[in-house]
């Protein structure tokens, strides 16, 4: 014990961020993520503020036997960010941003939000996809893939990715790309949160300064028929087009049940008008606030649905098919969340994210369709049974609809089975390049691809 505080002490010393042990005053809040069901405690908190302290971070938890885990934003559901007992890697301090307009990219730490993104890319009438929730880290939404309201005529994040530093298990930086170590781009892109710590990312952006969104909230008894709409109107729709489709709860506390179409539409007005209709009258209007708004505005639409410090529990699937009794048992079963801050959710997938080969990225889900999300979310410790049984009864009630495909960063903490569903016919090149990368499997807290022997 003795060696390891003269250890901890020697790494501190050359350390340009904070070295944290569970005796040191900010250690209670630097351990908490996003989801406040997440109640671990690393043996050690690194918080890093360059690449250097994430290599000496590496090192010494080699050289001390101990497991790692990575923090980004700290939005992931599984709160794979947090280790117990081990030490945890935080790069929220890590925040740095830098807009080249000339060329059109982007490069930021793996600390940042897209919300910071977003505002710096913004200034110059930029932008890149990235998430639907703004509080969500770059790094994490990234490196699994990266669903947002651009990618119809973007792609993913990981499609406008031109490079990424990375720190391997061995303590090498390495920056990779299309052409310099081109295995562990393809991995990074989809898998990445197994092959290192992403501590710099390189972007493409596009112009597009303003859009037309927002949200239109019907009654929950039109819930049906505003489904059939929303399901016709994407399947048709433009590659401008961007719509979620969400059963929840109005924010004004009363727990009164709606059913709220999220659109963004990145057309001109006159165009977005006349391809938003039907989705602004599919029933009984009870709230439109569809209109021209920044970029950056639409990318905070959902953000007070997913207060940090919420606890939370998800279940997800690719849906095969909006028909059948899809519409009714979603319904049914909204009626009885036990929570008023649940929700249950749909995003389609088209355009440019889909033209993208099933193996050009470790990301494979380039099909056409309809993803579902239950949104388990509540406040008190004492409903964490309740909560979860009701999202594991209605994933069960929805199995015939959902296909064996999953999106990782949707994944909670008891999904390690569907792990491989997530990489599809990728799995087997990424358990040869995780023997390549990380034969020892150190970045493992996550949904893991153990490494090929």
């Amino acid at each position: 014990m003795t060696a390891l505080l003269s250890d901890i002490d020697q790494l501190r010393a050359g350390f340009s961020g904070d070295v944290l042990s569970p005796a040191d005053e900010p250690y209670e809040s630097a351990r908490m993520v996003h989801n406040g069901a997440i109640d671990r405690r690393p043996g050690l908190i690194t918080r890093c503020r360059s690449t250097a302290d994430v290599v000496d971070a590496v090192t010494f938890a080699r050289e001390h036997g101990m497991e790692v885990s990575v923090r980004g934003g700290g939005h992931n559901v599984a709160g794979r960010a947090v280790t117990d007992g081990g030490l945890m890697i935080d790069l929220s301090p890590m925040r740095g941003i830098h807009v080249d307009a000339r060329t059109r990219t982007v490069g930021a730490q793996g600390g940042v939000t897209w919300r910071e993104y977003n505002r710096a890319a913004h200034v110059h009438g930029l932008a890149t996809t990235g998430g639907t929730v703004s509080t969500t880290g770059i790094a994490g939404l990234t490196l699994g893939g990266g669903v947002g309201w651009l990618m119809g005529t973007q792609g993913l994040a990981i499609d406008n990715l031109l490079s990424v530093e990375v720190v391997t298990a061995d303590g090498t930086v390495r920056t990779v790309g299309e052409h310099d170590e081109p295995d562990l781009f393809w991995a990074m892109r989809g898998a990445g949160a197994n092959f290192g710590v992403a501590t710099w990312f390189e972007y493409r952006a596009h112009p597009q300064a303003t859009v037309v969104g927002g949200l239109t909230a019907y009654p929950l008894e039109d819930a049906e028929d505003v489904l059939a709409v929303y399901r016709d109107a994407m399947v048709n729709a433009s590659d401008e087009l961007s719509a979620f489709y969400v059963l929840t709860h109005a924010p004004d506390g009363s727990g009164t049940k709606l059913v709220v179409v999220v659109t963004c539409h990145l057309g001109d007005q006159a165009t977005a008008d006349r391809e938003l209709a039907p989705l602004r009258s599919a029933g009984t209007v009870l709230m439109d606030t569809v209109g021209p708004m920044p970029y950056p505005a639409v990318n905070m639409l959902l953000d007070d649905g997913f207060p940090r410090g919420a606890r939370n529990y998800w279940k997800s699937g690719f849906v095969e098919a909006v028909d059948g009794d899809l519409a009714p048992r979603m319904v049914d079963a909204f009626r009885r969340s036990p929570s008023i801050m649940s929700g249950v959710l749909l995003e389609h997938y088209h355009g440019a994210a889909t033209r993208v080969p099933t193996t050009a990225t470790a990301y494979p889900h380039r099909e056409p369709g309809f993803n579902m999300v239950i949104a388990g979310e509540w406040l008190a410790p004492e409903d964490d049974d309740a909560n979860r049984r009701w999202v594991r009864s209605l994933f069960g009630a929805l199995a015939s609809h959902l296909g064996d495909a999953s999106y990782v960063n949707y994944l909670d903490a008891d999904d390690l089975q569907r792990t491989r569903a997530a990489y599809g016919p990728n799995w087997d090149r990424l358990v040869e390049l995780k023997q390549r990368w990380d034969p020892d499997n150190a970045f493992h807290h996550n949904h893991n691809i153990a490494p090929g022997r």
